[in-house]
């Protein structure tokens, strides 16, 4: 495939055969530039050497995902040393060190240089580059800042681009106030964020070790999902798919800041998919049928579920996404059932006693 020059035509452009995406995770993380961005101390670091070492020895991604074959990774831990990684690696515990997966801890060469000789060298190839912060380069006189982030972005992304099937993972910082849309959340101008292929905002209370991962992405999926982190410092996904832990994520939101017992109801209904009534409710959570009906009612006239039938309530239970190629890029609807899945035994608080107070 050779293209003459910057221009070309659309009967050329029908006759080319391009190879397909590859992903780091499949339907997550595919190849090109990847931004994953997240509050400090919040386990972001953690999140890619997991991934780093599953993809280096082929293995499961967050605990459910396969990702092929082994593949060379690059970690750039600009903020760590080697005492740092070892200790993070045997907390890990992988049973086998791969050679694949290689460190630095300082670069030698500018980072895009580092970033383009790997790639060049290593065929498709992963680097993690933990953290942008440590290599982002300040505006010249010339420059606004939004255009010496988006060069400096776009310099990043042509390293990738060079060599079909590389990925460069970004690790990055959330500003302190995000907007409305979850891209809001990346620190620094939109040059940033808009030289990105792929855009992973990973969010978790201090608190709780449950998270939920936003993705938008050129050719991944876009949606949420449910993860959580053990106290080794692995990352999984909720359930044993993306679609189980976009079914978590939609649970979580569906339940966001509601009293223990109109969230028991919630969950209740979301295990099963097929529906419940008020009688169900009060005879599963030892309450009054007619309290029973006043939470499930409160939840509907909410949007929290949906009452196909008078008196019949079910979960919220589809999850919409923008698809993949393989999925003609068109905009996929598919029923996920929240209560089909472990995410609800996995989320299901023990009954408290029944609460006399009206639905909050």
């Amino acid at each position: 495939m050779t293209v003459p020059n910057s221009r070309f035509d659309a009967r050329w452009l029908e006759t080319q055969k391009f190879p397909p995406v590859q992903y780091v995770v499949p339907e997550l993380i595919p190849e090109g530039l990847t931004l994953l961005v997240a509050a400090p101390k919040i386990g972001k670091s953690w999140m890619v050497l997991g991934l780093s070492i599953a993809v280096s020895l082929g293995d499961k991604a967050f605990g459910s995902i396969p990702t092929g074959s082994p593949r060379p990774v690059l970690y750039l831990a600009l903020e760590d040393g080697q005492r740092r990684l070892q200790q993070r690696m045997r907390s890990l515990a992988p049973e086998f060190w791969s050679p694949l997966l290689q460190f630095q801890v300082d670069l030698e060469q500018d980072i895009v240089t580092t970033v383009a000789n790997y790639f060049q060298s290593h065929q498709d190839a992963v680097v993690v580059l933990d953290t942008l912060g440590k290599v982002l380069p300040s505006t010249g006189s010339t420059q606004t800042q939004y255009a010496a982030d988006y060069q400096f972005m776009g310099a990043l992304k042509k390293a990738c681009d060079a060599v079909p099937g590389s990925s460069l993972i970004v690790v990055h910082h959330t500003r302190k106030a995000g907007g409305e849309d979850f891209l809001d959340a990346v620190s620094g101008t939109q040059g940033i964020a808009g030289a990105a292929d792929t855009i992973c905002v990973l969010r978790r209370d201090r608190k709780d070790q449950g998270a939920t991962l936003q993705v938008t992405s050129r050719d991944a999926r876009e949606g949420e999902y449910g993860m959580t982190l053990a106290d080794n410092g692995a990352w999984s996904i909720i359930g044993r798919s993306l679609k189980d832990a976009a079914a978590s994520a939609q649970l979580s939101r569906t339940t966001a800041g509601l009293s223990d017992r109109m969230t028991e109801v919630i969950e209740l209904v979301s295990a099963h998919p097929d529906g419940v009534r008020a009688a169900d409710v009060a005879a599963q959570l030892s309450m009054d049928e007619k309290m029973a009906g006043t939470y499930l009612g409160r939840a509907f006239d909410q949007g929290r579920l949906a009452k196909p039938t008078r008196g019949l309530y079910t979960p919220l239970g589809s999850v919409e996404s923008v698809g993949t190629e393989s999925h003609s890029h068109a905009l996929n609807t598919f029923h996920t059932p929240l209560g089909a899945l472990e995410v609800g035994a996995a989320l299901t608080r023990s009954p408290s006693p029944a609460l006399t107070a009206q639905p909050q």
